[in-house]
Protein backbone atom coordinates (compact mmCIF):
# COMPACT_ATOMS: atom_id res chain seq x y z
CA UNK A 1 0.00 0.00 0.00
CA UNK A 2 2.82 2.32 0.61
CA UNK A 3 3.63 2.64 -3.42
CA UNK A 4 0.00 2.91 -4.11
CA UNK A 5 -0.05 6.36 -1.93
CA UNK A 6 3.29 7.50 -2.67
CA UNK A 7 3.46 10.75 -5.38
CA UNK A 8 -0.39 11.26 -4.65
CA UNK A 9 -2.09 14.19 -3.14
CA UNK A 10 -4.36 13.81 0.05
CA UNK A 11 -7.63 14.14 -1.88
CA UNK A 12 -6.43 11.15 -4.41
CA UNK A 13 -4.95 9.11 -1.74
CA UNK A 14 -8.58 9.69 -0.06
CA UNK A 15 -10.66 8.54 -3.16
CA UNK A 16 -7.90 5.73 -3.54
CA UNK A 17 -8.71 4.45 0.00
CA UNK A 18 -12.45 5.12 -0.19
CA UNK A 19 -12.59 2.75 -3.04
CA UNK A 20 -10.06 -0.02 -2.07
CA UNK A 21 -12.71 -0.10 1.44
CA UNK A 22 -15.73 -0.39 -0.46
CA UNK A 23 -14.26 -3.00 -2.58
CA UNK A 24 -13.88 -4.99 0.70
CA UNK A 25 -16.95 -4.47 1.50
CA UNK A 26 -16.12 -2.14 4.87
CA UNK A 27 -18.99 -0.47 6.27
CA UNK A 28 -18.82 3.30 6.10
CA UNK A 29 -15.98 3.29 3.82
CA UNK A 30 -15.81 6.73 3.08
CA UNK A 31 -15.93 8.03 6.23
CA UNK A 32 -13.45 5.71 7.67
CA UNK A 33 -11.42 6.73 4.64
CA UNK A 34 -11.26 10.00 5.93
CA UNK A 35 -10.84 9.23 9.48
CA UNK A 36 -7.60 7.08 8.63
CA UNK A 37 -6.17 9.52 6.58
CA UNK A 38 -7.10 12.12 8.76
CA UNK A 39 -5.37 10.31 11.67
CA UNK A 40 -1.97 10.10 9.63
CA UNK A 41 -1.95 13.63 8.32
CA UNK A 42 -2.51 14.50 12.22
CA UNK A 43 -5.51 16.39 10.90
CA UNK A 44 -9.22 17.18 11.95
CA UNK A 45 -11.55 16.84 8.83
CA UNK A 46 -11.21 20.68 8.08
CA UNK A 47 -7.40 20.20 8.26
CA UNK A 48 -7.51 17.32 5.78
CA UNK A 49 -9.85 19.35 3.13
CA UNK A 50 -7.90 22.48 3.36
CA UNK A 51 -4.68 20.07 2.77
CA UNK A 52 -6.14 18.26 -0.12
CA UNK A 53 -4.48 19.80 -3.04
CA UNK A 54 -0.83 18.96 -1.24
CA UNK A 55 1.20 15.91 -1.72
CA UNK A 56 1.56 13.25 0.63
CA UNK A 57 5.07 12.94 2.49
CA UNK A 58 7.07 9.73 2.99
CA UNK A 59 6.24 9.62 6.48
CA UNK A 60 2.37 10.42 5.79
CA UNK A 61 2.50 7.73 3.31
CA UNK A 62 4.23 5.33 5.68
CA UNK A 63 1.58 6.36 8.49
CA UNK A 64 -1.77 5.73 6.19
CA UNK A 65 0.13 2.32 4.57
CA UNK A 66 0.36 0.82 7.92
CA UNK A 67 -3.14 2.00 9.50
CA UNK A 68 -4.93 0.70 6.50
CA UNK A 69 -2.86 -2.56 6.58
CA UNK A 70 -4.65 -3.11 10.18
CA UNK A 71 -8.03 -2.00 9.07
CA UNK A 72 -7.86 -4.43 6.18
CA UNK A 73 -6.76 -7.15 8.02
CA UNK A 74 -9.71 -6.84 10.21
CA UNK A 75 -8.98 -4.56 13.39
CA UNK A 76 -11.74 -1.89 14.53
CA UNK A 77 -11.69 1.86 13.59
CA UNK A 78 -11.20 2.39 17.24
CA UNK A 79 -8.14 0.27 17.87
CA UNK A 80 -6.29 1.60 15.25
CA UNK A 81 -6.85 5.16 16.49
CA UNK A 82 -6.93 4.57 20.26
CA UNK A 83 -9.80 6.30 21.14
CA UNK A 84 -13.83 6.18 20.99
CA UNK A 85 -16.20 8.54 21.29
CA UNK A 86 -19.16 6.81 24.46
CA UNK A 87 -22.04 9.05 25.62
CA UNK A 88 -20.60 12.49 23.53
CA UNK A 89 -17.32 12.25 25.48
CA UNK A 90 -13.77 11.19 23.73
CA UNK A 91 -12.26 8.15 25.58
CA UNK A 92 -8.86 6.42 25.22
CA UNK A 93 -8.65 2.92 24.84
CA UNK A 94 -5.98 0.47 25.55
CA UNK A 95 -5.60 -3.31 24.77
CA UNK A 96 -6.95 -4.24 28.21
CA UNK A 97 -10.12 -2.25 27.56
CA UNK A 98 -13.29 -3.38 25.45
CA UNK A 99 -14.27 -0.56 22.83
CA UNK A 100 -17.44 0.84 23.81
CA UNK A 101 -20.47 0.49 22.27
CA UNK A 102 -23.51 2.30 21.56
CA UNK A 103 -25.79 -0.63 22.81
CA UNK A 104 -23.87 0.00 26.26
CA UNK A 105 -25.45 3.40 26.66
CA UNK A 106 -28.55 2.07 27.30
CA UNK A 107 -27.33 1.07 30.42
CA UNK A 108 -26.50 5.02 31.37
CA UNK A 109 -30.11 5.84 30.29
CA UNK A 110 -31.52 3.67 32.53
CA UNK A 111 -30.03 4.56 35.37
CA UNK A 112 -30.51 8.09 34.80
CA UNK A 113 -34.10 7.43 34.37
CA UNK A 114 -34.56 5.17 37.91
CA UNK A 115 -32.13 8.00 39.79
CA UNK A 116 -34.86 10.69 38.49
CA UNK A 117 -36.74 12.13 41.26
CA UNK A 118 -35.46 10.42 43.67
CA UNK A 119 -32.36 12.92 45.31
CA UNK A 120 -29.76 10.87 47.32
CA UNK A 121 -29.48 11.42 50.79
CA UNK A 122 -27.72 14.98 51.37
CA UNK A 123 -27.70 15.65 48.35
CA UNK A 124 -24.38 13.02 47.82
CA UNK A 125 -24.70 10.04 45.55
CA UNK A 126 -22.33 6.93 45.35
CA UNK A 127 -22.12 5.22 42.32
CA UNK A 128 -19.39 1.68 41.29
CA UNK A 129 -19.24 0.83 38.08
CA UNK A 130 -18.25 -3.02 38.12
CA UNK A 131 -15.70 -3.97 35.73
CA UNK A 132 -15.12 -0.08 34.38
CA UNK A 133 -12.79 -1.05 31.69
CA UNK A 134 -12.39 2.61 29.80
CA UNK A 135 -14.16 4.29 32.61
CA UNK A 136 -17.12 4.46 29.86
CA UNK A 137 -20.22 3.93 31.87
CA UNK A 138 -19.12 5.15 35.17
CA UNK A 139 -17.76 8.93 33.56
CA UNK A 140 -20.58 9.17 31.48
CA UNK A 141 -22.87 8.79 34.63
CA UNK A 142 -20.49 11.48 36.39
CA UNK A 143 -20.58 14.05 33.57
CA UNK A 144 -24.14 13.71 34.41
CA UNK A 145 -24.63 13.98 37.68
CA UNK A 146 -22.40 16.84 39.03
CA UNK A 147 -23.22 15.93 42.91
CA UNK A 148 -22.25 12.23 42.44
CA UNK A 149 -18.71 10.61 43.34
CA UNK A 150 -17.64 7.11 41.61
CA UNK A 151 -15.43 4.24 42.01
CA UNK A 152 -13.97 1.92 39.12
CA UNK A 153 -13.47 -1.29 39.53
CA UNK A 154 -11.76 -4.08 37.24
CA UNK A 155 -9.18 -6.97 37.74
CA UNK A 156 -6.80 -5.57 35.37
CA UNK A 157 -4.38 -2.64 36.43
CA UNK A 158 -3.49 -1.24 33.02
CA UNK A 159 -7.09 -0.86 32.03
CA UNK A 160 -8.00 1.17 35.60
CA UNK A 161 -4.68 3.02 34.59
CA UNK A 162 -6.99 3.89 30.66
CA UNK A 163 -9.82 4.66 32.95
CA UNK A 164 -8.01 6.96 35.22
CA UNK A 165 -6.33 9.27 32.06
CA UNK A 166 -9.83 9.61 30.60
CA UNK A 167 -11.05 10.56 33.86
CA UNK A 168 -8.36 13.18 34.31
CA UNK A 169 -9.07 14.34 30.47
CA UNK A 170 -12.56 14.61 30.65
CA UNK A 171 -11.88 16.71 34.40
CA UNK A 172 -13.94 14.33 36.36
CA UNK A 173 -10.58 12.52 38.24
CA UNK A 174 -11.76 14.50 41.89
CA UNK A 175 -14.73 12.51 41.83
CA UNK A 176 -14.04 9.41 40.37
CA UNK A 177 -11.53 6.85 41.93
CA UNK A 178 -10.66 3.15 40.81
CA UNK A 179 -9.27 0.42 42.67
CA UNK A 180 -7.59 -3.18 41.21
CA UNK A 181 -10.61 -6.39 42.24
CA UNK A 182 -12.56 -9.33 41.11
CA UNK A 183 -15.98 -7.65 40.55
CA UNK A 184 -16.97 -5.69 43.95
CA UNK A 185 -14.37 -7.49 46.56
CA UNK A 186 -12.82 -4.47 47.41
CA UNK A 187 -15.60 -2.41 47.75
CA UNK A 188 -17.48 -1.35 51.34
CA UNK A 189 -19.94 1.16 52.36
CA UNK A 190 -23.38 1.72 50.60
CA UNK A 191 -24.36 2.75 46.93
CA UNK A 192 -27.33 4.47 46.01
CA UNK A 193 -26.09 2.72 42.14
CA UNK A 194 -24.36 0.28 41.06
CA UNK A 195 -23.76 0.31 37.30
CA UNK A 196 -21.71 -2.73 35.55
CA UNK A 197 -21.18 -4.69 31.36
CA UNK A 198 -20.06 -7.92 32.77
CA UNK A 199 -18.93 -10.47 30.50
CA UNK A 200 -21.88 -12.39 28.72
CA UNK A 201 -21.56 -14.61 25.65
CA UNK A 202 -21.14 -18.35 25.92
CA UNK A 203 -18.02 -19.80 25.88
CA UNK A 204 -18.27 -21.66 23.05
CA UNK A 205 -20.29 -18.79 21.28
CA UNK A 206 -17.05 -16.70 21.28
CA UNK A 207 -15.67 -18.28 17.98
CA UNK A 208 -18.76 -17.60 16.18
CA UNK A 209 -18.27 -13.79 16.89
CA UNK A 210 -17.40 -11.02 14.24
CA UNK A 211 -13.91 -10.94 13.63
CA UNK A 212 -13.06 -7.79 14.92
CA UNK A 213 -14.70 -8.60 18.10
CA UNK A 214 -13.14 -12.24 18.40
CA UNK A 215 -10.15 -11.51 17.02
CA UNK A 216 -9.39 -7.87 18.84
CA UNK A 217 -11.55 -7.60 22.02
CA UNK A 218 -9.98 -9.03 25.30
CA UNK A 219 -11.71 -12.75 25.61
CA UNK A 220 -12.07 -12.07 28.99
CA UNK A 221 -13.98 -9.35 28.99
CA UNK A 222 -16.31 -11.30 26.49
CA UNK A 223 -16.39 -14.41 28.08
CA UNK A 224 -19.48 -15.21 30.39
CA UNK A 225 -18.98 -18.72 30.90
CA UNK A 226 -20.74 -22.26 29.38
CA UNK A 227 -23.97 -20.60 29.89
CA UNK A 228 -23.07 -16.70 29.67
CA UNK A 229 -24.35 -16.07 32.94
CA UNK A 230 -21.20 -16.96 35.06
CA UNK A 231 -20.62 -12.92 35.53
CA UNK A 232 -23.64 -12.38 36.87
CA UNK A 233 -23.92 -15.32 39.52
CA UNK A 234 -21.16 -13.13 41.16
CA UNK A 235 -21.65 -9.58 40.53
CA UNK A 236 -25.25 -9.33 41.88
CA UNK A 237 -24.71 -11.37 45.30
CA UNK A 238 -21.95 -8.90 45.97
CA UNK A 239 -23.86 -5.42 44.61
CA UNK A 240 -26.99 -6.50 45.96
CA UNK A 241 -25.17 -6.64 49.37
CA UNK A 242 -23.63 -2.66 48.50
CA UNK A 243 -26.42 -0.85 47.96
CA UNK A 244 -27.95 1.74 50.09
CA UNK A 245 -31.91 1.36 51.07
CA UNK A 246 -33.94 2.05 47.63
CA UNK A 247 -30.56 1.69 45.59
CA UNK A 248 -30.24 0.19 42.13
CA UNK A 249 -28.01 -2.24 40.01
CA UNK A 250 -27.97 -1.83 36.48
CA UNK A 251 -26.03 -4.03 34.17
CA UNK A 252 -25.92 -4.77 30.30
CA UNK A 253 -27.52 -8.25 29.36
CA UNK A 254 -27.08 -9.99 25.82
CA UNK A 255 -29.97 -11.13 23.93
CA UNK A 256 -32.71 -13.72 25.35
CA UNK A 257 -31.00 -12.87 28.60
CA UNK A 258 -33.01 -10.50 30.34
CA UNK A 259 -35.50 -12.70 32.12
CA UNK A 260 -33.15 -14.90 33.50
CA UNK A 261 -30.68 -11.71 35.27
CA UNK A 262 -33.87 -10.54 36.80
CA UNK A 263 -34.30 -13.85 38.29
CA UNK A 264 -30.76 -13.22 39.81
CA UNK A 265 -31.69 -9.92 41.00
CA UNK A 266 -34.83 -11.14 42.59
CA UNK A 267 -33.63 -14.09 44.27
CA UNK A 268 -30.56 -11.54 45.74
CA UNK A 269 -33.92 -9.24 47.26
CA UNK A 270 -33.94 -6.41 44.57
CA UNK A 271 -37.66 -5.68 42.75
CA UNK A 272 -37.94 -5.29 39.31
CA UNK A 273 -39.85 -1.99 38.73
CA UNK A 274 -40.17 -2.11 34.94
CA UNK A 275 -39.02 -3.93 31.55
CA UNK A 276 -35.63 -4.24 29.80
CA UNK A 277 -34.90 -1.33 28.16
CA UNK A 278 -34.48 -1.84 24.48
CA UNK A 279 -31.34 -0.23 22.45
CA UNK A 280 -31.66 0.99 19.11
CA UNK A 281 -32.43 -2.31 17.73
CA UNK A 282 -35.41 -3.15 19.89
CA UNK A 283 -33.36 -5.85 21.57
CA UNK A 284 -33.65 -5.90 25.69
CA UNK A 285 -30.06 -4.54 26.51
CA UNK A 286 -30.35 -3.22 30.27
CA UNK A 287 -32.14 -4.29 33.73
CA UNK A 288 -32.25 -2.88 36.79
CA UNK A 289 -33.07 -3.69 40.36
CA UNK A 290 -33.52 -1.78 43.54
CA UNK A 291 -33.04 -2.59 46.62
CA UNK A 292 -36.40 -2.18 48.63
CA UNK A 293 -36.27 1.44 51.03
Amino acid sequence: MIESFAGQTVETARRALTARFKSEAIDSAEIEARILLGAALGLDLTGTIAASNRLLTSDETAGLAERVRRRLNGEPLARILGAREFWGLPLQLSAETLVPRPDTETVVELALEMLRGRPAPNGYLRIADIGTGSGAILLALLSELPDAHGMGTDISEAALQTAHGNAVQLGLANRATFVACDYAMALSGRFELIVSNPPYIRSADIAGLAPEVRDHDLHRALDGGADGFAAYRALIPQAAKLLAPGGILAVEVGYGQSADVERLMMAEGLTIEGPPKPDLAGIPRAVAGRRRP
